[in-house]
This record gives structure tokens, sequence and C-alpha cells, in this order.
């Protein structure tokens, strides 16, 4: 039996996304606006201030890193700006219990 190719990809390949705090360069891709991939190089995990800010990482993978909340935002901003696709053709999520969270964006498209 062959290896069954890896085509998640080709409908959506990963687009560079830049955080707005440190400058940090990533490759991301959002599969749906609740699953967001992200490809992190070695320039930007050492320019990533909440990285570097969590410590050292020992062994060979590394110690676990729950992620950067500032690239975190900054991917999600990129995705409202149209600048970052988003697979899954369903809107924007809104809380309308609280219209200042994060989740609370009016999205338009031109």
């Amino acid at each position: 039996m062959g290896v069954r190719p890896d085509n998640r990809l080709a409908d959506g390949p990963m687009t560079p996304v830049a955080c707005v705090t440190c400058g940090a360069s990533v490759e991301a891709r959002k599969s749906s606006w609740e699953q967001t991939s992200v490809q992190w190089h070695e320039d930007s995990v050492q320019r990533c201030l909440e990285r570097r800010a969590s410590g050292p990482r020992p062994g060979p993978n590394g110690s676990s890193f729950p992620g950067c909340q500032a690239l975190r935002e900054s991917i999600r901003a990129a995705a409202v700006r149209g600048e970052l696709p988003v697979q899954d053709g369903d809107p924007l999520p809104t809380n309308p219990e609280n219209p200042d969270s994060p989740e609370h964006h009016e999205v338009t498209h031109a």
C-alpha cells in the first residue's frame, strides 16, 4: 500500500503573518475561525517576546509553549482584514452577550 499524499495545504496554503508587537513573522493557515495552524521559523522563535519570556527550552523538542497572545491577535486581525484566508466559509463568530469581546467583530466584504 502506498503512502497517502498530504493535500491539506492544496486548497489553502500557509500565508506569512507578522506579529504587530515584535515583528516575528510566521506562516499561518486558518481552517476555520476556531482552528489555526502556525509554522514558526528559527528567527521568529528568537524574536518573539512572549516565547523568549517563557524561559529556556530544555530537551530535544523544547518545553511546552502555550502560544503567543500578541501573535494570536495579529493572526486573527489579519483574517478579519481578509489578508489571511479562512478556509471554512462560515461567518466570524460573535458574542452578542458581550459586544466588547475580541470575538465581536463586524466583517464586511468589498
